[in-house]
């Protein structure tokens, strides 16, 4: 067992593929009640299905982070559901409009969507959250940011500034809740082969001029990032990620806070 989370209950946004499912199942396995939050309700019921099968009690909530009544009836129904929750995971996020990846540079209104979810989003859910939490004097809050928070991306700045701004807020909003009991700490995952990924790789295939990375498939371009950037030689994966997540929303992690963590095969070593 990575950390014992028996009798806790969790709300992930954005749990519904990727990372986030990965998550869900990872606290799940630790004996953590879950629920699933997102903008794709089908994706997020066949997770809780999972969930369930892992013997845990798990419900699918339709949510979308830049609505604030539509997060207030997430956190009532999760609440009603679970009656107190102990762990947030921020996880829901995207790369910009319909079709960004068609673009060679993000447009307006990328840039609007991705600061809407990523920043204000993962502030609106904190928020909402924390008065339960400071009621309680308890509980975890982990915020999914991105390697690219260290050192930025020439293709997709508008998604590495937001997740430099999550890695910021991480940090204030672990001052504000210190006092509390209740810590808040950032995952930057590196390179996972997950559906948000593919599009990415659809746009760098198409525009990078390296010859070795032409007539690739996506996942072959993928494999070929990752042998060139990762010191591990090797991809990261949900349930990495989610590991990590379960061993910080333990009572193991007590004393650490404010930190934002690498799971990125060295990709960036501070």
């Amino acid at each position: 067992m990575i950390a014992d989370l028996s009798g806790k209950s969790a709300l992930i946004t954005g749990g519904a593929s990727g990372i986030g499912r990965g998550i869900s199942l990872a606290l799940a396995s630790q004996g953590s009640d879950v629920a699933i939050a997102d903008i794709n309700i089908e994706g997020a019921s066949k997770v809780a299905e999972e969930v369930k099968k892992l013997g845990r009690h798990s419900i699918a909530i339709n949510v979308d982070v830049t609505d604030n009544s539509s997060i207030t009836a997430m956190v009532n129904k999760t609440v009603k559901e679970f009656t107190h929750l102990d762990i947030l995971i921020n996880d829901a996020g995207v790369v910009g409009q319909p079709n960004w990846f068609m673009r060679n540079s993000p447009s307006d209104e990328d840039w609007d969507l991705v600061h809407q979810v990523n920043v204000r989003g993962v502030v609106k859910v904190s928020e909402s959250i924390a008065p339960m939490m400071i009621n309680r004097q308890y509980g975890k809050i982990i915020n999914i940011a991105s390697m690219s928070s260290r050192y930025g991306s020439a293709d997709l700045p508008h998604y590495a500034a937001s997740k430099s701004a999550v890695v910021s807020w991480t940090r204030s909003n672990a001052l504000q809740m210190a006092p509390h009991n209740i810590n808040v700490n950032a995952i930057c995952p590196g390179l996972l082969w997950t559906p948000m990924f593919e599009q990415i790789v659809l746009l760098r295939s198409r525009i990078d001029e390296n010859p070795e990375f032409q007539n690739l498939t996506g996942r072959e371009y993928f494999e070929k990032t990752v042998d060139a950037l990762i010191p591990l030689k090797r991809e990261q994966s949900p349930e990495d990620i989610g590991s990590l997540a379960a061993f910080l929303a333990s009572d193991d992690a007590k004393n650490i806070t404010g930190q934002a963590i690498q799971v990125d095969g060295g990709r960036v070593m501070v």
